[in-house]
């Protein structure tokens, strides 16, 4: 098996709702208001927000699979030829797959140029880089709220900028890969959501100006 071409996509993911992918806590210019197990991932070098490759793969993987009825508490590690869900994102913990090796690459997405003026403009001017949300359990005896905590969450609008790769290896088809995966995120936009707690109201997004571009491996020179 040779491997022969790149399948990229790049596009946008817009928040159209507050998204949290939560971050390590600690350290937070609004100190003890926010709960360290709700904070918003940051670079640890830039302070900016960003969404991990990890998180949009899985979401993508966890999404196709429900759509193909492989519904388990683990992954699909069925590693047969025909699984395209094993075929782009692996068999897991399957070493002796038959659609082995794993095409796909997710890129950690980074703040769009306009995004990240955005950031520092209001950072500088003392205006809210995150939304602030408070929740409470409800004791359902009672009907009142108890144990209330306050979580970040990226403000609406904000843009990042995501590049998949697909790796396309001799016998594959391109377009096969690049179709279920551009299918993937159309379930997340349309049905699902990006990050936690999207049953409540968070991880709306949208993907925006999608360009996909297929490079052959001979064409590829520093």
């Amino acid at each position: 098996m040779k491997w022969e071409k790149i399948v990229e996509l790049r596009f946008q993911i817009t928040c159209l709702e507050g998204l949290r992918i939560g971050g390590s806590g600690g350290g937070l210019e609004i100190g003890e208001l926010v709960d360290a197990n709700l904070s918003v991932i940051r670079d640890p070098g830039t302070g900016e927000f960003y969404v991990p490759g990890s998180s949009l793969k899985g979401k993508l993987r966890s999404v196709l699979e429900k759509k193909i009825g492989q519904i388990e508490s683990e992954p699909c590690g069925c590693g047969r030829a025909d699984c395209l869900v094993c075929k782009v994102f692996g068999a897991h913990k399957n070493p002796n797959a038959q659609c082995a090796p794993t095409r796909i690459v997710v890129r950690d997405a980074r703040l769009s140029a306009r995004s990240r003026e955005a950031l520092e403009s209001a950072e500088k001017e003392g205006r809210p880089t995150v939304e602030l949300k408070t929740e409470n359990v409800i004791n359902r005896r009672t009907g009142t709220a108890e144990h209330p905590r306050t979580g970040e969450r990226v403000l609406p609008g904000t843009v990042f900028d995501a590049e998949i790769l697909l790796h396309v290896y001799s016998g594959d088809n391109p377009k096969e890969f690049a179709d279920f995966v551009r299918q993937g995120l159309a379930i997340i936009q349309e049905g699902s959501s990006l990050g936690a707690s999207g049953s409540r109201g968070y991880g709306k997004v949208r993907f925006d100006a999608l360009n996909e571009k297929i490079t052959p491996l001979d064409q590829l020179k520093i």
